[in-house]
């Protein structure tokens, strides 16, 4: 027996240049890169062995990141507040894909909005990035049984 089909799901999908977050990289350094990301984000996108001053990353998976907060934010539909951008969090799982996590004023955003859980899919490809997450709230226990 199947589980019963989602009552309600939600789409944010979002495109990012890959060359903007490259230019708020090189102009703001780590002060723009603790600020929008997670220290694991950091980790999965830092490029360790590159020749230079300071760390090097991963544009384009910094990049799938910052749009993938952006499609949460999409699904999440905030009126008056902006959570933090370090409140959510694009998290790979050992095997490679990747799950939203959320913490403080996301994830109380989440509760408000009654989304139970996330999908999401993130990819890039020379000079864009992209995301797609689906929010869902589970159907309403009808005390059948």
């Amino acid at each position: 027996m199947s589980a019963p089909a989602p009552t309600a799901l939600r789409v944010g999908v979002d495109l990012v240049h890959v060359g903007e977050v490259a230019a708020a990289v090189e102009c703001f350094g780590d002060r723009y890169v603790t600020r929008i990301y997670t220290d694991h984000e950091i980790s999965c996108c830092r490029r360790d062995g590159v020749a230079g001053s300071g760390p090097a990353y991963a544009m384009e998976s910094l990049a799938a990141r910052f749009a993938a907060k952006e499609a949460v934010l999409k699904v999440l539909r905030p009126v008056d507040v902006q959570p933090a951008w370090r409140s959510i969090e694009l998290h790979r799982m050992a095997g490679g894909w990747c799950e939203i996590r959320l913490s403080g004023p996301a994830a109380a955003l989440a509760d408000e909005a009654g989304v139970d859980g996330f999908a999401v899919s993130v990819s890039h490809e020379a000079t864009l990035a992209a995301a797609v997450v689906i929010g869902w709230s589970a159907p309403p226990d009808r005390g059948e049984g």
